[in-house]
């Protein structure tokens, strides 16, 4: 391909090299809870090896999964995610980043014992400050916290969260309540008080349905109906006034697509004129509320054959500032470095993604 001058095009990858490049969901993985020992007290270890604990995983991306790991994603040694020199070769490097933000969805959610919990979540954070942002300063990771108990939660963001090296707390999607509700307030004084983003993830367990109607029978409904998860929260934070009372709050919805966005502002906006007494606090369009304070990363990508649809549908979000780029790694979704973002984007919008929204939400 060739621009009007007869100049071949630049790649992509050499296009963004000066572009301080940001990717916002690179995903690590505990190896196994033994990489966790040297930061739990004695009487956590001694709790887990009489109980016989090995791994705390929800397998959300089973292993047979074609879009679980990329292929050369595996390390020798450990799950893919859990090797910071294949990161750096096939993330950092590869795509000449300033920054990568690493999201760990180990899960803590699925841990009934609140002190256990607690205790795990600040486990895994002095891990990941230790394992990987000491020894990358391209790095940066989000918190982890125990959100079935928010006091517990609020507590490890005001232990860790003014480590430089922490710029978000992250949430599950699917979580044992709509986290718009009162009780998860403290979690969201915490980040603001601290200056860090809310990341909701696509995980959880929290013992609901997976879907709305009940328990679906296969891995591919659970994997397409996650975005109904994602649609619920973002209704529940702007109807519950979760922004209204903490004006400053950004939230970034990890791995859970966009498309679906646009009508959903449609309905929102057109019930809410309608219903609006029933929530005094939203005192604008939810719409305007949901394009100032909602990010999303544009891994899983759903793109249509014809390009210039999505295209469209980006323009339907009405403002540049939403998405973040993240190429989701160690996931396969998308085949080629070409497809990791929509053609057609024109380069002041391509920079905004790749770059500057995220400068923007994230504090680094």
């Amino acid at each position: 391909m060739s621009d009007r001058s007869g100049t071949p095009e630049l790649g992509r990858l050499a296009r963004w090299a000066a572009a301080d490049v940001v990717d916002c969901d690179v995903q690590v993985t505990v190896p196994s809870v033994e990489h966790l020992a040297p930061y739990l007290d004695q009487r956590w270890r001694d709790y887990m090896s009489e109980s016989g604990v090995r791994s705390i995983d929800p397998a959300q991306y089973p292993k047979g999964a074609p879009l679980s790991a990329r292929p050369g994603a595996l390390p020798e040694q450990g799950p893919p995610g859990s090797d910071l020199d294949l990161i750096r070769a096939q993330v950092l490097d590869h795509w000449q980043l300033k920054y990568a933000v690493v999201n760990c969805g180990f899960e803590i959610s699925a841990i009934h014992n609140d002190d256990w919990a607690s205790a795990m979540a600040s486990a895994v954070n002095d891990w990941q400050a230790a394992q990987w942002l000491d020894p990358e300063p391209r790095l940066r990771a989000s918190i982890v916290v125990p959100a079935q108990n928010p006091e517990y939660a609020a507590k490890e963001i005001d232990r860790i969260g003014d480590h430089p090296g922490f710029v978000q707390v992250l949430l599950p999607v699917r979580a044992e309540a709509p986290l718009g509700k009162r009780r998860y307030w403290p979690i969201y004084a915490a980040a603001e008080r601290h200056g860090l983003a809310v990341g909701i993830y696509a995980g959880g367990v929290s013992g609901n349905p997976v879907t709305p109607v009940g328990w679906p029978s296969y891995y591919l409904e659970d994997y397409v109906g996650l975005t109904q998860a994602f649609q619920a929260q973002v209704v529940s934070l702007v109807s519950e006034g979760v922004f209204a009372k903490f004006p400053g709050l950004r939230v970034v919805l990890i791995e859970g697509g966009f498309t679906w966005l646009p009508a959903l502002m449609w309905r929102f906006d057109k019930n809410w004129k309608g219903l609006r007494r029933e929530v005094p606090w939203v005192s604008r369009e939810p719409s305007s509320v949901i394009r100032d304070h909602i990010r999303l990363t544009t891994q899983p990508l759903d793109e249509p054959a014809e390009p210039r649809q999505l295209v469209e549908t980006i323009e339907q979000l009405g403002c540049d500032d939403m998405l973040l780029f993240a190429t989701d790694y160690p996931h396969w979704q998308f085949d080629d470095d070409e497809g990791v973002l929509p053609s057609g984007l024109s380069p002041e919008l391509e920079r905004a993604i790749l770059a500057t929204n995220a400068l923007a939400t994230y504090r680094f």
